[in-house]
């Protein structure tokens, strides 16, 4: 096993983590509560740990718990602490950040790891971030991730996030965003390999003609809870937000949720929930919610859980394919979700990941 900075770099590669300044235009790892290395490659961007921008930049304070109550839940509770640390990623205002940003979120020993990470897209900026979540083969424990995210007016932010967790993992995610007037958030979740228990539902509050994206890629291994969804709430004119999602249960529990909350006239929602179940121990519960508080508002949603259809696998054997190859390239292709306005480099990661599923299948 190869190491970087004491980490399993093939777990690193898992998740889309390339340590390439040619490559990525800044990188931040941490491996439990201990920051390893950060850096930024290029002028437009700073990339640095929560302790060092507070310590640079006084005004970083105001961002802390902005967006989150400190007493949402225990998992906030116990995630306000002195030892929290995670990372600070800014895009300066008018800069465009094509190249990627990457992050990863280590666990390598037994025991909590607790983040606070803050991003920040300033007025009329672009930026790609790669965040990778694994742990060590042995690790045993939990992962407590506060994330805020700051997209400014005319602003964009893409966030990719991807997870390789063990079996013995639980992950406790907690997230919003706050996209302004005209600005743009894509999200991408990434699952699938195992974890014991995933639990998260980020929220994104959409400004006047803003548009928040939240696409996710699950699968749920035997062993497996994932309970997973997105919320947005389209607060002002012109607001529009597309929540999809993929699950497949090879012989997990998946809450497949979603809610879009439509409260300014004109505002525009669609919310897409599809499952497919692989195995009998298989279970997947989609709840797709959406609520109007204007009368003025366009709000739908489809949800569709189902097995293959033998009719599908018997055209494709028709064409020469056997029975197991049929099957692979059904499930692969209901994986593959059209994300319009991802970046290349984004979209060859995910496309990666999900062509490495073929061994599991």
């Amino acid at each position: 096993m190869s190491e970087r900075y004491g980490v399993d770099t093939e777990k690193l590669k898992e998740v889309g983590i390339e340590f390439d300044p040619k490559k990525r235009s800044g990188t931040f790892l941490q491996k439990d509560q201990e920051v390893q290395t950060f850096a930024s490659f290029y002028e437009g961007v700073e990339v640095m740990s929560i302790k060092s921008a507070m310590e640079k930049y006084d005004w970083v304070k105001d961002y802390f718990w902005k967006l989150l109550r400190r007493d949402q839940d225990e998992f906030t509770k116990e995630a306000d602490s002195e030892d929290v640390n995670g990372y600070f990623i800014r895009a300066m205002p008018n800069a465009k950040v094509e190249i990627p940003v990457e992050a990863c979120l280590y666990l390598h020993r037994t025991g909590k790891q607790k983040v606070h990470n803050i991003v920040i897209a300033e007025e009329n900026s672009e930026i790609n971030i790669i965040t990778g979540c694994t742990s060590h083969p042995t690790a045993i424990g939990m992962h407590i991730g506060v994330s805020e995210f700051f997209v400014k007016k005319n602003a964009k932010l893409t966030f990719t996030m991807i997870h390789s967790w063990q079996n013995n993992i639980e992950v406790r995610p907690r997230s919003a965003v706050m996209v302004e007037d005209g600005a743009t958030y894509i999200s991408n979740y990434i699952l699938l390999n195992p974890v014991k228990l995933v639990q998260m539902y980020p929220t994104a509050y959409v400004g006047k003609n803003a548009r928040a994206v939240f696409s996710s890629v699950i699968v749920a291994l035997e062993g497996c809870t994932i309970d997973s969804g997105s919320r947005a709430v389209l607060k002002e004119s012109g607001a529009v937000a597309e929540i999809i999602s993929r699950t497949i249960s090879r012989g997990g529990k998946v809450y497949a949720r979603g809610q879009i909350i439509g409260e300014a006239e004109g505002v525009k929602g669609h919310l897409e929930c599809k499952g497919l179940i692989l195995s009998e121990k298989g279970e997947i519960v989609a709840i797709p919610e959406l609520i109007a508080r204007h009368p003025n508002v366009e709000l739908s949603h489809e949800a569709a859980i189902g097995k293959i259809a033998e009719e599908e696998i018997f055209y494709l054997m028709s064409r020469g394919l056997s029975r197991d190859q049929a099957v692979s390239a059904i499930v692969r292709g209901f994986m593959e979700i059209e994300i319009k306005g991802l970046p290349e480099v984004l979209k060859a990661t995910i496309d990666r990941a999900i062509e490495d599923m073929k061994s599991a299948l």
